[in-house]
């Protein structure tokens, strides 16, 4: 610990600027850990922690590198597997006493990890902070890791911490497997920092990290985490029982427009590979948002041409992928008598 250190500390008290003091003392528990006395570092940090007083109206306007984040009331329907997955993880967060804090959330782009802590963050009353990784990673060498080690310190300052949840969104762009990098020691002290800053987080806030890359990420940094949860787990069955929902809710809002459940089913059933959530949730908005108002089955076309990337023209291909006569008028606006004569050979020409 430098003389300046001390002259800080002091000078933040007599001014009663908490922030700067708490970042300042975490500076000091950080330089400590990094000098080998682990135990005074986790001292300082114990009687920071149990000294919160106040909430901030805005962390962000006195932090560098988080940045609020809005949830809406979209509904989120996760297969039965994830969703007791993360219906524990709201049980751990109503009990901070045990010290269970920190999760992390892998799987494919879509998958609804980023979604699911925008839900806990609601369901728990909590404000939602996001990392932002653009002001972390810096190219100068030894610049990330100070980022880094400067970014848990104030996580760490929050006060009342048992009312934020942070969100490290694509954690693995700064906790790539250290072996597999071009760079081993950059990304060696880039890695180092988070893992320290983990073992050192204040186990009253709530920290939960996502990725893409789950077998890329340093398999060190898999075991900080108390929980992790695998969002791949989709059947196609689950997709279909979710856009369902999806449907429901967002032709609540489009008055002229009818559910034709069986058909809307039939039109995903026929894809080879149904989308996860999140570009499923936007095929379906926007074929509602894009139909016309006068025509109560327009978003079914619109469907189908997002899902198919063609129109629903073509009588015989629709027959042969299995829509009855009945089907087949409402996606093509032809007379069932009109496709019927079609499939027996009869030409017709769609206007």
């Amino acid at each position: 610990m430098k003389k300046k250190d001390v002259i800080n500390l002091i000078r933040f008290y007599i001014e009663h600027n908490d922030k700067g003091f708490r970042n300042e003392a975490y500076s000091i528990a950080t330089e400590f850990d990094q000098n080998g006395d682990n135990e005074l570092s986790e001292y300082i940090v114990s009687l920071l922690s149990d000294n919160n007083v106040f909430v901030p109206q805005s962390i962000e306007e006195n932090n560098e590198f988080l940045e609020k984040v809005n949830y809406n009331e979209d509904p989120l329907p996760l297969p039965t597997a994830i969703k007791n997955d993360v219906l524990n993880i709201v049980n751990a967060i109503s009990n901070p006493r045990l010290g269970v804090n920190k999760f992390l959330f892998y799987g494919n782009p879509g998958t609804g990890k980023t979604e699911s802590v925008k839900q806990i963050s609601r369901i728990t009353d909590k404000l939602l902070y996001s990392v932002n990784f653009d002001y972390i990673i810096d190219s100068h060498l030894g610049e990330t890791s100070k980022n880094i080690s400067k970014l848990f310190s104030e996580i760490n300052a929050i006060t009342n911490p048992n009312k934020v949840l942070i969100l490290f969104d694509e954690i693995d762009a700064i906790a790539l497997n250290r072996i597999d990098q071009q760079d081993v020691r950059e990304m060696g002290r880039a890695v180092s920092s988070v893992l320290k800053g983990l073992d050192q987080l204040n186990e009253k806030i709530t920290l939960v990290a996502t990725t893409n890359l789950y077998d890329e990420l340093d398999k060190a940094l898999l075991r900080r985490f108390d929980k992790v949860v695998d969002f791949n787990g989709y059947e196609k069955k689950d997709l279909i029982d979710i856009a369902d929902i999806l449907l429901d809710y967002y032709l609540k809002g489009a008055i002229e427009s009818s559910k034709d459940k069986r058909l809307f089913d039939k039109i995903l059933n026929n894809m080879q590979q149904i989308p996860f959530p999140g570009e499923l949730k936007n095929i379906i908005r926007t074929s509602i948002a894009f139909s016309k108002p006068t025509d109560k089955y327009d978003y079914l076309r619109n469907l189908y041409k997002s899902c198919f990337n063609k129109e629903p023209n073509d009588v015989e291909k629709l027959r042969s992928e299995g829509f009855t006569l009945r089907e087949i008028e409402t996606l093509t606006g032809v007379s069932r008598s009109t496709a019927s004569r079609e499939m027996r050979g009869v030409k017709w020409m769609i206007r």
